[in-house]
C-alpha cells in the first residue's frame, strides 16, 4: 500500500493528477503567504511564557490608569558641552513632538539636561499596541522623523524600548525578503552547477519554490491560530524549506537517473526511484519534523513557534518532492538533461557513478584499510574543534544584538555616558499591597551601588508601580545578574506579590527560560531521532553510533563557531536560545546525510556484506550527499547577509556543522566506524548474523 501511494506521480495519467491537485493546493497556500510578515510578534514581552515574572508584572502594569508604556528616548550629545543654540533646539523640539502626534504616541517631557552639561534626554512614551509592528512602527518612527538629523557636532540619537523595538522590527521587516532572495539565488546557481543544464534546473527549484510559498503561507495560518510567529521564525522558515526540499530533491533525480541508465521507460524509471529513494526521504523528513517539533514544548515562546513552523515547512518540501518533482521528473522524461555539447541525458548501458568507480569509492577504500585509527583520529579532531564549547558565553542582549551602527545602541551609550545608564529602560516594581509601597521603595533606595533612582509611576487596582532607575546599562548581562537579588529585596519589604518586570528582567527571564529548554529539549530531540533511527535501520547499534557522530559533530561545530564569533567576527557572547537552535538544525538536517547513507548501506549489506555493502554505499551517495550538504550550507549561510548577530550566528554554525558532517562524518568517520564494527553493527537484527 505503502509502495503503490509513493510510485503514484509516476503513472501515465496519475502524474497529471498529482501535479494538478497539488499545485492546486499549494498555491492556495501561497496566496496568503504575504500576510505573514504582518502576523509576527518582534517584542521580547511575546516571547516569554506567561507564567514568568517579567510577564506577570507586565499584565499588572497594563491595569494601571497609564497602563504598558514603551519610553522613546531622545538623547542629544555635544562632547565639548551643548551650547546655547543646542538648547534651543532641544527647547523647540518638545514642541514639535507633541504636535499632531500619531495614534498610540503620548506627549512628550520636558528636556533634562546632564549635570556634566554635554547631553540632554527628551521621554516621549509610547502605547505599544498589539505588538505587531505595523501601528507601533509608525508612532515610533514619527518621533524619529521629528527631532530632525545632527548638526555639526551634536549627536541626536533615537533609544529607550521603543527605539530598540523600531531596530528590531525594521531589521525584522527585512528578512523575509532578503533571505528568500538569497536561498534561492544560492539554490539556483548551485542546480545549475550539479546538473550541467540550462533546462533540468528549472525542475527541482520550482518543486521547492512551491514549497516555499505554500510554507510561509501556513506559515500565517499557524500564526492566526495562535502560534508565536517572530521575525527570526520568519527568516528561518525559507531557509528550512530550500535546504531541506533541495536535499530531498538531489537524493530522488539521482536515484532517477541511475534508474534512466537501465530502463528505456521515463515512468518505470520513476517509479523504481520513488520505491528506492522515497523511504529515505520520507525517513529523512520526518525526523527533521519529530526534532523541530520537540522544539514545541520550550518556554521561549520564539523557539516553541519555530518548532510547529519549522516542520510544517519541512513537511510540505518533503510532500513536494515526493509528488510534484517526480510527477514533473515522469512527465519531461530524459530529455530535460540535455546540455549543449554535453553528454548528460541518461540512457540504458551509459556508464555512470556505480559500487566500483568514482572518487567516493577510492575515498572509502582508502579508508577501508585502517578503519579504526581513521575513526579514532577523526573523532579526536573533532575533540578539539569542540573543546571551545567550554567558553560558551550566552551574555548577547538586546544591547548588541545588531550588526553595525544603530540608533538605539549608540544612544544607549549616549546615556550609559551623561546620565544613569538605566535611564532609557527603567525596571517596573509592582507592590500589590499598597501600604508597603514606600517600604519597597526604601528598600530599593538603599541598593545604592545598582539603583539610581525610584519614583512612583502609578496607582491602582493593581497596587502601587514603582519605576525603578539602574545606575547601569539595563541591557547588559551584568545588569540582568542582579534581578534574582532585586526581585529578593523587593519580596522581603513588601510580601509575596511584589513583583520586579520591566525590559531587564525580561531578558533575564528569556535567559532562564531558555536554560530550561536547553536542558529539557535536547536529550528529548536525541531520543526521538534514535528511536527513528532504531525504526529505519531494524538495529540498535548502528543508530548508536551515528547519535554520538552527530553529538561530537555538533559540539566540533558550536565550538568552532563560539571561537570564530568571538575571535573573527569580534561578537559579544550569543543569544541564550542559540545552542538549542544549532543543535536542533544540526542533528535533525545533519542526521539526513547519515539516513540517505545508512539505508543504502543496509541495502547493499544485504546482498555484499557489511564492509562492501559499506564501500558500495558510500559509492553511490557520496557525490549526492556532498552535493546536498553544500547546497544547506550555503542556504543556511544566507543568514550571515542579515544584520542580527544570532542569525549571522546561527548561520555560520549550521554551515560549518553540515559541511563538517558532509565532508568528514559522513564519508570518513562513519563509514570507518562501521567497517570496524562489521557485521555487529547491525545487532540484534538477523543481518547481524547472516552478513558475510
Amino acid at each position: 500500500m505503502t509502495s503503490r501511494l509513493l510510485t503514484l506521480p509516476a503513472g501515465h495519467t496519475a502524474k497529471w493528477i498529482v501535479l494538478v491537485v497539488v499545485v492546486l493546493i499549494y498555491g492556495g497556500l501561497a496566496s496568503q503567504a504575504g500576510k505573514l510578515e504582518g502576523a509576527q510578534k518582534n517584542e521580547s514581552s511575546s516571547w516569554l511564557p506567561t507564567d514568568a515574572e517579567s510577564v506577570k508584572a507586565l499584565d499588572a502594569v497594563k491595569r494601571f490608569p497609564g497602563g504598558e508604556l514603551a519610553p522613546a528616548v531622545i538623547a542629544y550629545e555635544r562632547r565639548g558641552g551643548l551650547t546655547a543654540a543646542d538648547k534651543a533646539r532641544i527647547d523647540g523640539t518638545v514642541a514639535k513632538l507633541n504636535a499632531d502626534r500619531k495614534p498610540l504616541v503620548l506627549e512628550a517631557q520636558p528636556p533634562v539636561y546632564s549635570p556634566n552639561g554635554a547631553a540632554a534626554l527628551i521621554v516621549q512614551p509610547v502605547q505599544p499596541g498589539d505588538g505587531s509592528g505595523d501601528t507601533f512602527q509608525t508612532a515610533v518612527q514619527s518621533i524619529r522623523d521629528r527631532i530632525g538629523e545632527p548638526d555639526a557636532g551634536l549627536d541626536v540619537k533615537l533609544t529607550g524600548a521603543a527605539g530598540f523595538s523600531l531596530d528590531a522590527i525594521k531589521v525584522f521587516s527585512g528578512i523575509n525578503g532578503t533571505l528568500l532572495y538569497a536561498a534561492a539565488g544560492i539554490v539556483l546557481v548551485l542546480l545549475i552547477i550539479i546538473y550541467r543544464s540550462p533546462i533540468f534546473w528549472a525542475i527541482p527549484f520550482f518543486s521547492v519554490l512551491l514549497a516555499e510559498g505554500a510554507s510561509r503561507g501556513a506559515g500565517y495560518l499557524l500564526a492566526e491560530a495562535g502560534v508565536t510567529i517572530n521575525g527570526q521564525t520568519g527568516g528561518i522558515l525559507p531557509v528550512l524549506v530550500f535546504g531541506a526540499g533541495t536535499d530531498y530533491a538531489l537524493l530522488l533525480v539521482s536515484r532517477y537517473r541511475e534508474e534512466l541508465r537501465r530502463h528505456e521507460d521515463k515512468h518505470e524509471a520513476t517509479a523504481i526511484a520513488l520505491r528506492s529513494a522515497g523511504p529515505a526521504i520520507l525517513a529523512s523528513g520526518l525526523t527533521v519534523i519529530a526534532a523541530l517539533l520537540t522544539l514545541s514544548i520550550a518556554e521561549v515562546n520564539s523557539t516553541a513557534g519555530l518548532g510547529p513552523v519549522g516542520a510544517m515547512g519541512v513537511a510540505l518540501a518533503m510532500i513536494s518532492m515526493l509528488t510534484v518533482l517526480p510527477a514533473l521528473l515522469a512527465i519531461c522524461g530524459r530529455r530535460a538533461f540535455w546540455s549543449p555539447g554535453l553528454d548528460t541525458i541518461p540512457h540504458p548501458g551509459q556508464t555512470g557513478t556505480d559500487e566500483t568507480h568514482g572518487f567516493w569509492r577510492r575515498v572509502g577504500d582508502r579508508v577501508a584499510r585502517h578503519p579504526r585509527p581513521v575513526w579514532v583520529l577523526g573523532g579526536i579532531v573533532l575533540l578539539v574543534l569542540a573543546a571551545n564549547v567550554l567558553n560558551l558565553d550566552t551574555s548577547q542582549t538586546t544591547g548588541n544584538q545588531f550588526r553595525g551602527s544603530v540608533d538605539s545602541v549608540e544612544g544607549q551609550q549616549v546615556l550609559s555616558r551623561n546620565f544613569p545608564a538605566g535611564a532609557s529602560a527603567p525596571a517596573d516594581v509592582i507592590v500589590g499591597d499598597a501600604g508597603k509601597a514606600q517600604a519597597v521603595a526604601d528598600a530599593l533606595k538603599g541598593e545604592k551601588a545598582l539603583i539610581s533612582d525610584v519614583r512612583v509611576a502609578g496607582r491602582g487596582d493593581a497596587g502601587v508601580q514603582l519605576s525603578v532607575t539602574f545606575k547601569d546599562d539595563p541591557y547588559a548581562s551584568t545588569t540582568m545578574d542582579t534581578i534574582p537579588h532585586l526581585r529578593a529585596v523587593a519580596r522581603r519589604a513588601g510580601g509575596a506579590s511584589t513583583l520586579v518586570g520591566g525590559p531587564t528582567a525580561q531578558e533575564y527571564d528569556l535567559r532562564v527560560s531558555a536554560t530550561r529548554d536547553n536542558q529539557l529539549i535536547i536529550p528529548l530531540t536525541l531520543l526521538v531521532v534514535f528511536a527513528i533511527l532504531i525504526v529505519l535501520l531494524r538495529s540498535l547499534v548502528a543508530p548508536l553510533l551515528l547519535i554520538v557522530s552527530v553529538i561530537v559533530s555538533f559540539a566540533a561545530a558550536l565550538g568552532t563557531g563560539i571561537f570564530v564569533s568571538e575571535h573573527i567576527f569580534g561578537f559579544t557572547g550569543v543569544g541564550p536560545t542559540l545552542p538549542l537552535l544549532a543543535f536542533v538544525f544540526l542533528v535533525a538536517l545533519g542526521i539526513d546525510y547519515n539516513i540517505f547513507l545508512m539505508a543504502r548501506v543496509r541495502e547493499e549489506a544485504i546482498k555484499h556484506g557489511t564492509r562492501e555493502g559499506t564501500l558500495r554505499g558510500l559509492a553511490v551517495t557520496g557525490a549526492v550527499i556532498t552535493g546536498a550538504g553544500i547546497v544547506l550550507a550555503g542556504t543556511f549561510g544566507a543568514l550571515a547577509v542579515l544584520p542580527l548577530v544570532v542569525l549571522t550566528q546561527i548561520g555560520f554554525i549550521v554551515a560549518f556543522g553540515v559541511l563538517l558532517d558532509t565532508f568528514v562524518v559522513r564519508s570518513v568517520i562513519v563509514p570507518a566506524a562501521v567497517i570496524d564494527t562489521g557485521r555487529r553493527v547491525w545487532w540484534p537484527s538477523t543481518l547481524s548474523r547472516e552478513d558475510g
